[in-house]
């Protein structure tokens, strides 16, 4: 259990109250999982590696790409669709739509989806256990403010008693029926008790402080904690033995779930690498089409009749013995061209293609080997994580169960020896209020019984705080309203 033993300025314990809301300790525990920076910080982190795994199953599906482009070539160029070369302005579209799907890749990708699963789990179980280290810093700062206003309450009462005596002793000496050096050692007493009394205010002012800093509060202004009555008879009794509690904790403590999840992602990275020695088998297919502003194609086509009466033959059918038979004149063409229809190009242009592909891994510098050897030793790192977390759970409830029976066993010689300080006390009193015992002996026996009252309290927060611990590896919420 945390102490704070440091004194501070009387003064700093006025604040002003706005509100008259009552903390409980299960609303405090509430309010820090709810506003906790660091909390909310680990929740994103869960989210994302949801999405992430979300991501990795959909990697599965078939990928489908489309694409379009649309342009404009100057100058001289080939033009694909024609092979010839174009001087002017040319317009151009292509279309493009493929899709591949992997068939086989040594269970590769699916083993990525269970290692994502299992990333998530140790996520989330690392959440849990962040939660449950501030619900259990929570439950500390709680019980410090219960115990030092317990503390300053058993001061205060001690403090009056001397006041009172002090009164007694000073009528006494004056009336001349004691020595004046027994009121001067009795003042020096309340003195005392009185700087313990503000020490005792102090570290209340702190606990409640610190408590309020945890949970992020700006001020101590309306934070008042409820102050259950915490007897010892409603406290649980140490009836589970710490291997119970171990064995139970083992089932549902998120520090051994994340290192269980985190051993099987290793396992399932080691079957990813070892996929890696696989041949991989995937099928790819693609539609596309274009069009293209130097496309051509024929408009018209006009034959142009040569004037026999005013133009010479080009040439002539020779007759038998070699003389013009026959002349011959050419004919011409007038040919127009316009741009191909969009429309037809794109349907003329239109092109298919689909394939099967193998890859063999034959030799890549033995980085496979490598990662499956790594692989390996990362499986045996994270059981050995594992192992060491449940060490330490072992080590923790053990510790825990031997400070709360000894705390238990303080508590029960502490109160023995409260009671018998009591007695001694109040013989003392007795015998010092009729002059039959020094102020000495007197303040002696008043300091037995104080220190005894503070070992009882301190004894009796250091089990309830234990036993609460204890309650928690169990499973049952943090409380402070037990049932018997």
């Amino acid at each position: 259990m945390r102490k704070f033993f440091l004194i501070i300025p009387f003064f700093l314990l006025i604040t002003a109250v706005k509100s008259q809301e009552v903390w409980t300790l299960e609303k405090c525990v509430e309010y820090a999982l709810s506003n906790n920076i660091q909390v909310k910080q680990q929740l994103l982190q869960v989210k994302s590696e949801s999405a992430l795994l979300q991501q990795d199953k959909l990697s599965l599906l078939p990928s489908l790409n489309g694409g379009a482009s649309h342009g404009y070539n100057f100058g001289q160029t080939v033009d694909r669709y024609t092979n010839q070369f174009a001087t002017s302005r040319v317009q151009t579209d292509n279309f493009y739509l493929g899709s591949s799907l992997t068939l086989f890749d040594g269970f590769q990708k699916i083993n990525q989806v269970k290692q994502r699963k299992s990333d998530l789990e140790a996520t989330r179980y690392e959440t849990d256990k962040f939660m449950d280290d501030i619900s259990l810093n929570i439950a500390t700062g709680y019980l410090q403010i219960l115990f030092y206003n317990e503390l300053a309450k058993t001061a205060e009462k001690q403090l009056k008693a001397t006041e009172l005596q002090a009164q007694r002793l000073k009528t006494l000496v004056d009336a001349g029926a004691l020595a004046e050096g027994d009121y001067f050692t009795i003042e020096a007493q309340k003195a005392s008790e009185n700087s313990q009394f503000v020490s005792a205010q102090n570290n209340l002012f702190i606990a409640r402080l610190t408590l309020a800093q945890m949970l992020d509060l700006p001020n101590l202004d309306g934070f008042e904690i409820e102050y259950p009555d915490l007897d010892m008879a409603s406290q649980p009794t140490l009836s589970i033995k710490p291997d119970q509690i171990y064995e139970y904790a083992l089932e549902t403590q998120p520090s051994i779930k994340s290192a269980q999840s985190k051993v099987r992602s290793s396992e399932i990275a080691l079957s990813m690498a070892q996929g890696g020695q696989s041949p991989t088998l995937s099928i790819q297919g693609s539609l596309g089409s274009g069009y293209s502003g130097a496309a051509q194609v024929l408009d018209s086509y006009t034959i142009i009749t040569p004037d026999v009466t005013k133009t010479p033959p080009t040439s002539f059918v020779p007759g038998p013995d070699g003389k013009p038979l026959q002349n011959v004149w050419d004919y011409s063409a007038s040919t127009v061209y316009k741009t191909k229809s969009w429309n037809d190009q794109i349907q003329d242009n239109f092109n298919k293609s689909f394939s099967i592909n193998l890859n063999v891994p034959i030799f890549n510098g033995w980085s496979t080997r490598t990662n499956i050897s790594r692989a390996k030793i990362n499986v045996e790192s994270q059981k050995y994580n594992l192992e060491q977390s449940k060490l330490q759970l072992r080590k923790t409830i053990q510790q825990a169960y031997v400070d709360a029976k000894a705390a238990l066993n303080n508590y029960e010689a502490s109160t023995a020896g409260v009671n018998a300080a009591h007695e001694s006390f109040r013989y003392a009193e007795q015998k010092f209020n009729v002059g039959t015992l020094n102020s000495v002996d007197y303040n002696n026996a008043k300091k037995d019984l104080e220190k005894a009252e503070s070992d009882q309290l301190r004894a009796k927060y250091e089990f309830i705080f234990k036993s609460t611990v204890l309650d928690f590896y169990m499973g049952k919420p943090l409380t402070l309203k037990r049932k018997l």
